[in-house]
């Protein structure tokens, strides 16, 4: 059965799993409104405007200016758009991708994950990113 989302690491339902696509499917489209109003309300759809942002984001956190972050955000994009249209082409054709396919591309959207809403996140938004990935931490664990 395929792997990623709260919902499939607390379910091993396969009735649930159409259920859970839905909830990606969601997020998915929340993540793509959060990155639309980023780029037109703080960036001006400007892609130098973004690096430089992130540059001074990364400087904030880690004492150097870098913005290649920025290209592993819309890597991040792709990867999860990308998921959500395999999900919606086949649910059993998703479900029996191999494990090592399915590992590598939920450990790279929690990495980017982690980095936005922990990492680079300040007040109440690290303190609800911490618990959200706790919480699928302690789903994954008791998945296993």
């Amino acid at each position: 059965m395929s792997r990623p989302l709260a919902l499939r690491l607390g379910s091993r339902k396969e009735s649930q799993q159409g259920f859970a696509r839905l909830f990606w499917t969601a997020g998915c489209a929340a993540y793509l409104a959060h990155v639309a109003f980023a780029f037109h309300f703080h960036h001006g759809w400007s892609h130098a405007a973004a690096y430089d942002a992130t540059a001074r984001g990364t400087a904030e956190s880690f004492g150097r200016e870098w913005g290649g972050g920025l290209y592993f955000n819309y890597a991040f994009t792709l990867v999860w758009v990308g998921d959500v249209i395999w999900w919606w082409c086949g649910l059993r054709a998703y479900a029996r991708r191999p494990l090592w396919m399915d590992l590598l591309i939920q450990t790279y959207l929690a990495f980017i994950a982690i980095n936005g809403a922990i990492i680079f996140a300040s007040g109440p938004t690290r303190w609800l990113g911490i618990a959200a990935c706790l919480l699928l931490a302690v789903l994954a664990w008791r998945r296993t």
